[in-house]
Protein backbone atom coordinates (compact mmCIF):
# COMPACT_ATOMS: atom_id res chain seq x y z
CA UNK A 1 0.00 0.00 0.00
CA UNK A 2 2.82 2.51 0.77
CA UNK A 3 4.29 1.76 -2.43
CA UNK A 4 0.71 2.77 -4.34
CA UNK A 5 0.65 5.71 -2.43
CA UNK A 6 4.02 7.20 -3.12
CA UNK A 7 3.00 6.54 -6.74
CA UNK A 8 -0.05 8.19 -6.57
CA UNK A 9 1.36 11.10 -4.52
CA UNK A 10 3.67 11.35 -7.60
CA UNK A 11 0.77 11.88 -10.27
CA UNK A 12 -0.20 15.88 -10.15
CA UNK A 13 3.27 16.46 -11.03
CA UNK A 14 3.70 13.12 -13.75
CA UNK A 15 0.48 14.39 -15.40
CA UNK A 16 1.36 18.09 -15.80
CA UNK A 17 4.81 16.66 -17.55
CA UNK A 18 2.86 14.16 -19.73
CA UNK A 19 0.71 17.22 -21.28
CA UNK A 20 3.29 19.17 -21.86
CA UNK A 21 4.91 15.92 -23.83
CA UNK A 22 1.36 15.55 -25.77
CA UNK A 23 1.80 18.82 -26.51
CA UNK A 24 5.64 18.64 -27.96
CA UNK A 25 4.35 15.10 -29.41
CA UNK A 26 1.26 15.97 -31.27
CA UNK A 27 2.97 19.39 -33.02
CA UNK A 28 6.27 17.36 -33.73
CA UNK A 29 3.68 14.95 -35.76
CA UNK A 30 2.31 17.85 -37.62
CA UNK A 31 5.71 19.23 -38.58
CA UNK A 32 7.07 15.77 -39.32
CA UNK A 33 4.02 14.87 -41.40
CA UNK A 34 4.61 18.40 -43.42
CA UNK A 35 8.07 17.50 -43.79
CA UNK A 36 7.55 14.40 -44.87
CA UNK A 37 5.40 15.06 -47.64
CA UNK A 38 7.32 18.16 -48.89
CA UNK A 39 10.88 15.56 -48.79
CA UNK A 40 9.47 12.56 -50.49
CA UNK A 41 7.74 14.22 -53.20
CA UNK A 42 10.63 16.45 -54.05
CA UNK A 43 12.82 12.96 -53.89
CA UNK A 44 10.40 11.71 -56.48
CA UNK A 45 10.91 14.70 -58.60
CA UNK A 46 12.10 15.16 -62.25
CA UNK A 47 14.66 16.88 -61.63
CA UNK A 48 18.23 16.13 -60.74
CA UNK A 49 18.84 18.96 -58.62
CA UNK A 50 15.53 18.88 -56.40
CA UNK A 51 15.93 15.53 -55.57
CA UNK A 52 19.88 15.86 -54.87
CA UNK A 53 18.62 18.63 -52.26
CA UNK A 54 15.97 16.18 -50.82
CA UNK A 55 18.56 13.34 -50.74
CA UNK A 56 20.98 15.34 -48.57
CA UNK A 57 18.19 16.35 -46.20
CA UNK A 58 17.33 12.94 -45.57
CA UNK A 59 21.00 11.67 -45.59
CA UNK A 60 22.23 14.83 -42.85
CA UNK A 61 19.38 14.47 -40.82
CA UNK A 62 18.68 10.23 -40.61
CA UNK A 63 22.65 10.32 -39.97
CA UNK A 64 23.11 12.44 -37.10
CA UNK A 65 22.03 12.08 -33.72
CA UNK A 66 18.73 13.72 -32.23
CA UNK A 67 20.05 14.61 -28.88
CA UNK A 68 22.51 16.44 -30.95
CA UNK A 69 20.88 17.99 -33.45
CA UNK A 70 17.95 18.99 -30.73
CA UNK A 71 21.29 20.64 -28.83
CA UNK A 72 22.20 22.68 -31.82
CA UNK A 73 18.55 24.16 -32.48
CA UNK A 74 18.86 25.46 -29.35
CA UNK A 75 22.46 25.96 -28.02
CA UNK A 76 24.72 26.79 -30.92
CA UNK A 77 22.40 28.23 -33.54
CA UNK A 78 21.06 31.26 -31.27
CA UNK A 79 24.86 31.59 -30.95
CA UNK A 80 25.21 31.75 -34.80
CA UNK A 81 21.92 34.03 -35.63
CA UNK A 82 22.23 36.22 -32.10
CA UNK A 83 18.18 35.33 -31.76
CA UNK A 84 17.09 33.00 -28.67
CA UNK A 85 14.77 30.27 -29.85
CA UNK A 86 12.46 29.27 -27.29
CA UNK A 87 12.99 25.56 -25.90
CA UNK A 88 9.58 24.71 -27.20
CA UNK A 89 9.86 25.85 -30.51
CA UNK A 90 13.72 23.85 -30.77
CA UNK A 91 12.05 21.08 -29.32
CA UNK A 92 9.40 20.90 -32.45
CA UNK A 93 11.57 21.45 -34.84
CA UNK A 94 14.39 18.64 -33.97
CA UNK A 95 11.69 16.09 -33.70
CA UNK A 96 9.77 17.53 -36.63
CA UNK A 97 12.93 17.49 -38.97
CA UNK A 98 14.41 14.35 -37.66
CA UNK A 99 11.39 12.03 -38.07
CA UNK A 100 10.05 13.94 -41.12
CA UNK A 101 13.60 12.22 -42.69
CA UNK A 102 12.69 9.06 -41.98
CA UNK A 103 8.61 9.77 -42.87
CA UNK A 104 9.31 10.95 -46.41
CA UNK A 105 11.59 7.37 -47.12
CA UNK A 106 7.43 5.86 -46.13
CA UNK A 107 5.91 8.59 -48.31
CA UNK A 108 8.63 7.75 -51.18
CA UNK A 109 8.33 3.92 -51.12
CA UNK A 110 4.46 4.41 -50.91
CA UNK A 111 4.28 6.58 -53.81
CA UNK A 112 6.50 3.61 -56.06
CA UNK A 113 4.66 0.87 -54.41
CA UNK A 114 1.46 1.82 -56.43
CA UNK A 115 0.82 -0.27 -59.31
CA UNK A 116 2.25 1.16 -62.59
CA UNK A 117 -1.12 0.85 -64.35
CA UNK A 118 -2.59 3.35 -62.21
CA UNK A 119 -0.26 5.90 -63.54
CA UNK A 120 -1.04 4.60 -67.10
CA UNK A 121 -4.90 4.84 -66.53
CA UNK A 122 -4.69 8.62 -65.16
CA UNK A 123 -2.51 9.70 -67.97
CA UNK A 124 -5.16 8.03 -70.23
CA UNK A 125 -7.99 9.81 -68.41
CA UNK A 126 -5.85 13.34 -70.05
CA UNK A 127 -5.07 13.91 -65.91
CA UNK A 128 -2.26 16.14 -64.91
CA UNK A 129 0.48 14.73 -63.20
CA UNK A 130 -0.45 16.95 -59.98
CA UNK A 131 -3.75 15.89 -60.15
CA UNK A 132 -2.87 12.41 -61.01
CA UNK A 133 -1.20 12.40 -57.82
CA UNK A 134 -4.00 13.69 -55.40
CA UNK A 135 -6.95 11.57 -56.64
CA UNK A 136 -5.41 8.42 -57.77
CA UNK A 137 -2.08 7.78 -56.71
CA UNK A 138 -1.84 9.55 -52.54
CA UNK A 139 -5.31 8.08 -52.03
CA UNK A 140 -3.95 4.95 -52.67
CA UNK A 141 -0.39 5.10 -51.19
CA UNK A 142 -2.08 7.00 -47.75
CA UNK A 143 -3.14 3.69 -46.69
CA UNK A 144 0.22 1.74 -47.05
CA UNK A 145 1.85 4.49 -45.39
CA UNK A 146 -0.33 3.89 -42.02
CA UNK A 147 1.31 1.69 -40.69
CA UNK A 148 4.96 2.83 -41.44
CA UNK A 149 3.39 6.49 -40.30
CA UNK A 150 2.43 4.89 -37.18
CA UNK A 151 5.67 3.41 -35.93
CA UNK A 152 7.46 6.54 -36.67
CA UNK A 153 4.39 8.66 -34.21
CA UNK A 154 5.74 5.89 -31.11
CA UNK A 155 9.21 6.09 -31.89
CA UNK A 156 8.49 10.23 -31.82
CA UNK A 157 6.57 10.20 -28.73
CA UNK A 158 9.07 8.05 -26.92
CA UNK A 159 11.60 11.05 -28.54
CA UNK A 160 10.35 13.48 -26.83
CA UNK A 161 11.85 12.40 -23.02
CA UNK A 162 15.30 14.31 -24.70
CA UNK A 163 13.69 17.45 -24.39
CA UNK A 164 14.33 17.69 -20.40
CA UNK A 165 17.83 18.36 -21.20
CA UNK A 166 16.65 21.44 -22.65
CA UNK A 167 14.97 22.50 -19.50
CA UNK A 168 10.87 21.63 -20.84
CA UNK A 169 8.98 20.32 -18.20
CA UNK A 170 8.14 17.06 -19.56
CA UNK A 171 7.13 13.76 -18.45
CA UNK A 172 10.72 12.82 -17.76
CA UNK A 173 11.66 16.10 -16.21
CA UNK A 174 8.79 15.57 -13.70
CA UNK A 175 10.18 12.34 -13.36
CA UNK A 176 13.87 12.82 -12.77
CA UNK A 177 12.70 16.12 -10.44
CA UNK A 178 10.82 14.07 -7.57
CA UNK A 179 13.99 11.65 -7.72
CA UNK A 180 15.63 14.73 -6.81
CA UNK A 181 13.73 15.55 -3.99
CA UNK A 182 13.25 11.62 -3.15
CA UNK A 183 15.65 9.32 -4.11
CA UNK A 184 14.53 6.43 -1.91
CA UNK A 185 11.36 6.25 -4.33
CA UNK A 186 13.34 5.88 -7.09
CA UNK A 187 11.70 2.56 -8.12
CA UNK A 188 8.40 4.09 -7.86
CA UNK A 189 9.10 7.16 -10.05
CA UNK A 190 10.44 5.00 -13.15
CA UNK A 191 7.71 2.91 -12.22
CA UNK A 192 5.47 5.33 -13.04
CA UNK A 193 7.47 6.98 -15.79
CA UNK A 194 6.91 3.63 -17.90
CA UNK A 195 3.03 3.46 -17.32
CA UNK A 196 2.28 6.49 -18.31
CA UNK A 197 4.76 6.75 -21.66
CA UNK A 198 3.19 3.15 -22.48
CA UNK A 199 -0.43 4.84 -21.99
CA UNK A 200 0.52 7.61 -24.19
CA UNK A 201 1.57 5.38 -27.04
CA UNK A 202 -1.38 2.82 -26.67
CA UNK A 203 -3.10 5.70 -27.52
CA UNK A 204 -1.55 6.87 -30.01
CA UNK A 205 -1.39 3.00 -31.37
CA UNK A 206 -4.96 2.69 -30.99
CA UNK A 207 -5.92 6.07 -32.55
CA UNK A 208 -3.41 4.69 -35.82
CA UNK A 209 -5.79 1.59 -36.14
CA UNK A 210 -8.70 3.51 -36.17
CA UNK A 211 -7.37 5.70 -39.18
CA UNK A 212 -6.17 2.14 -40.69
CA UNK A 213 -9.67 0.72 -40.57
CA UNK A 214 -11.38 3.57 -41.20
CA UNK A 215 -8.68 4.01 -44.59
CA UNK A 216 -9.88 0.17 -45.71
CA UNK A 217 -13.34 0.78 -45.89
CA UNK A 218 -13.06 3.71 -47.63
CA UNK A 219 -10.74 1.89 -50.40
CA UNK A 220 -13.12 -1.18 -50.29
Amino acid sequence: MSWLASVIGFLPLLVKGALVTLEITLLAIILSAIISFIIGLMRLSKHRTVRIIATMYVEVLRGTSLLVQLFWLYFALPMLLDVQIPAMTAAILALGMNYGAYGSEVVRSSILSVPRGQYEAATALNMGPWLRMRRIILPQALSLMLPSFGNLQIELLKGTSLVYLITLTDLTYQGMLLRTYDSSSTAQIFAALLIMYFILSYALTLLIRFAERRMARGRA
